[in-house]
């Protein structure tokens, strides 16, 4: 085990959220939204889509149709949702391994070295799918997704049940995320938080721009200070 972790024994799991940590997919969420909305003639703005980041598809699509002044029964609204899953996967069919996003895939690396179990926590129903493309899926033990959690985030249930599969006590894992909702959730769960792009983001344990130049090293001081 590297001389690292021996720094913080209390870190023993990393979980990583994946739209806007690991992969840049945001862009073709935003395409897909967009391509629904413009049926109802809305166009759906940036700051609009921000307010989409780590919340389940169908209460995004509540969050769309209400902005857009559309009162769509739940079944509508399933529908809906479902167009906008299509879309994104053929927009997807183009992802590989060169979309992951800078230095993750090297700070990934590091911490499996070291043997420290690592885990996916998304909202996304497609995490599976998007890990395959990307050539990243054996890295993980662990893929918790949409597909596995009846709440969306800021409930902590996906954190939680990402530790409990990994057989690690909450407080005993880092949770790396690009959207409040997704802090929010890992707070809820009681784990550290390091905060990735934004500054918007609140309450976190520490914060970076991206996984560029990013070490183990650097997050154990993070979370010591």
């Amino acid at each position: 085990m590297s001389s690292a972790i021996n720094l913080n024994l209390d870190i023993k799991g990393m979980i990583f959220d994946l739209d806007g940590v690991i992969a840049d997919t945001a862009h073709l969420h935003y395409k897909a939204w967009c391509k629904i909305a413009w049926q109802w003639k809305f166009n759906l703005a940036v700051d609009q889509n921000e307010k989409l980041k780590g919340i389940s598809r169908n209460n995004a699509m509540r969050k769309i149709a209400n902005w857009a002044g559309k009162n769509l029964s739940e079944k509508e609204l399933e529908n809906f949702a479902d167009q906008k899953n299509t879309f994104y996967l053929n927009y997807c069919e183009s992802l590989s391994p060169e979309d992951t996003l800078p230095g993750v895939v090297s700070f990934i690396d590091q911490c499996r070295r070291t043997g420290m179990k690592l885990a996916v926590g998304s909202a996304s129903k497609n995490a599976k799918i998007i890990l395959q493309k990307l050539q990243i899926i054996d890295v993980f033990q662990i893929i918790v997704d949409g597909n596995m959690v009846e709440k969306s985030k800021p409930h902590p249930e996906v954190f939680l049940k990402a530790a409990e599969l990994m057989k690690i006590k909450p407080s005993d894992c880092v949770v790396f995320e690009d959207s409040q909702a997704g802090i929010q959730a890992a707070i809820n769960a009681g784990m550290m938080t390091i905060g990735i792009g934004s500054s918007d983001l609140r309450d976190c344990n520490a914060q970076i721009q991206s996984f560029e130049k990013y070490n183990l090293n650097k997050l154990i001081s993070q979370i010591n200070n």
